[in-house]
């Protein structure tokens, strides 16, 4: 028999918790406050928080009453020192040594913190984006360009002249961390487009992973003429971006023919060294393109070997993704790019 409300004579409802006691909470505050707390939260959060402000329009008393109850019994496990904690101590180390040195010491001891400024590109319209890298420093707008997600910043970057693409990948896939000046830098920037955000310390960010994945969802016309200007200016950054575009793994995205092909032009013993690093089901789908006997005979190979280098395994792949490349650059097999395009 299910349990019933004492007093209505009801089956009991499930306890109001997580974002449903949130929605709730923010129905109760004023619009103004509600849009103050919304605006520090990611997009996927305000998005779960808006469908559960519209089934909190039809909450109950006793609803309410447990989503505030909720509220209380967190509230006391926050201590007061941790309102605003990160302001004052700044204010305080900064006013005691110095801005330069205050920099130093709290780079080295403070929390690391997510950068808001930064994720709140996210929500800035693509016009609003390629505005920002076209009039900006373009250290700038390599930073911007690395937050945004690939394929964003492909279409923004599409609108920018020929130079300023090819200088602001360069710079993208030359960032490791951002020091704080830069990140206040950036800061002022969203500022000025009213776009919110906090000082924050290093952030890991940018770099030819990153960058790759930008270049593999322009089109292809593009990808191929910003290539060839990072070969210009670094040539063996841009082989590295390259490389980064079509890795191992992704020889499971191409069609059996395809991939026949290619194992079909690489040496016996060096993909031995390269499957031995791959997982059970590459191991089947790559000797699966060749005949029993070569399939048997790559299985004998690698069965014999005992511990390989992990820099040998990552040699023989490299190797067999630059055999892929040229297929591709020759016309012999074709990789699926952004959209309908290739590569």
């Amino acid at each position: 028999m299910p349990d019933l409300d004492t007093e209505a004579g009801v089956p009991a409802k499930p306890p109001v918790e997580g974002s449903a006691a949130a929605a709730i909470l923010l129905m109760l505050l004023d619009e103004s406050e509600a849009a103050t707390i919304l605006k520090h939260l990611d997009p996927d959060e305000v998005r779960q928080l808006a469908k559960g402000m519209f089934d909190a329009a039809t909450a109950t008393e006793g609803q309410i009453e447990q989503a505030l109850d909720r509220f209380v019994t967190r509230s006391r496990s926050v201590s007061a020192f941790s309102v605003g904690a990160d302001t004052r101590i700044r204010t305080v180390i900064n006013q005691a040594v110095g801005n330069v040195r205050a920099d130093n010491i709290l780079a080295a001891v403070a929390p690391q913190s997510s950068a808001a400024s930064l994720e709140m590109l996210r929500w800035m319209d693509l016009d609003a984006i390629s505005g920002l890298l076209a009039s900006e420093h373009p250290q700038v707008g390599a930073l911007i360009l690395s937050v945004l997600v690939p394929d964003i910043a492909a279409r923004a970057i599409e609108t920018l002249d020929e130079g300023l693409q090819a200088d602001l990948v360069l710079r993208a896939a030359q960032l490791t961390s951002v020091p704080a000046a830069a990140i206040e830098d950036l800061e002022s920037v969203l500022a000025s487009a009213n776009v919110g955000g906090q000082r924050v310390a290093k952030q890991p960010i940018g770099g030819p992973s990153d960058v790759a994945k930008i270049m593999k969802k322009m089109p292809k016309s593009l990808s191929e003429r910003t290539i060839r200007a990072l070969k210009k200016a670094d040539r063996q950054l841009a082989q590295t971006i390259e490389e980064e575009m079509f890795i191992f793994e992704n020889l499971r995205d191409l069609d059996m023919k395809s991939l026949g092909t290619i194992l079909r032009g690489v040496d016996a013993a060096q993909l031995s060294i390269a499957l031995k690093g791959a997982d059970d089901d590459m191991v089947d789908l790559c000797l699966s393109t060749m005949s029993q006997r070569a399939s048997e005979t790559i299985r004998d190979e690698m069965a014999e070997m005992t511990m390989v280098k992990r820099t040998d395994v990552e040699d023989a792949q490299k190797s067999i993704m630059q055999i892929v490349r040229q297929m591709a650059a020759s016309g012999e097999i074709m990789i699926a790019g952004a959209g309908d395009d290739y590569v």
